[in-house]
């Protein structure tokens, strides 16, 4: 059974930094993409970041260029998102997710979703 479980969510100031987690089982991690999707409020889901099979290739939202950060471990089963400069705009709930094809920005390309984990970004 594949499972993907997000952690390191919670509430941090405007300017704050957050470092996500997302640890994967049941599947041979190295052979899929993973992305990180957010969904506020009233709003739609929204793509942030994805990383191919090896880490070697990532893209971007682009409103988080520059302050996000996306990267994975494979020895580990897990992908990091490491969030700094952060607005209040960002809070959502961060969802990752797993593909076995390229990374990409499309939420319905993925097989496998996390449960999300809420980031608020709140003075």
């Amino acid at each position: 059974q594949v499972q993907l479980v997000e952690s390191g969510g919670g509430l941090v100031q405007p300017g704050g930094s957050l470092r996500l987690s997302c640890a994967a089982s049941g599947l041979t991690f190295s052979t899929y993409a993973v992305g990180w999707f957010r969904q506020a409020p009233g709003k739609g889901r929204e793509f942030v970041a994805a990383i191919n099979r090896s880490g070697g290739s990532t893209n971007y939202a682009d409103s988080m260029k520059g302050r996000f950060t996306i990267s994975r471990e494979n020895a580990k089963n897990t992908v990091y998102l490491q969030m700094n400069s952060l607005k209040p705009e960002d809070t959502a709930v961060y969802y990752c997710a797993a593909r076995t094809g390229p990374r990409g920005r499309v939420d319905a390309h993925y097989d496998y979703w996390g449960q999300g984990t809420q980031v608020t970004v709140s003075s």
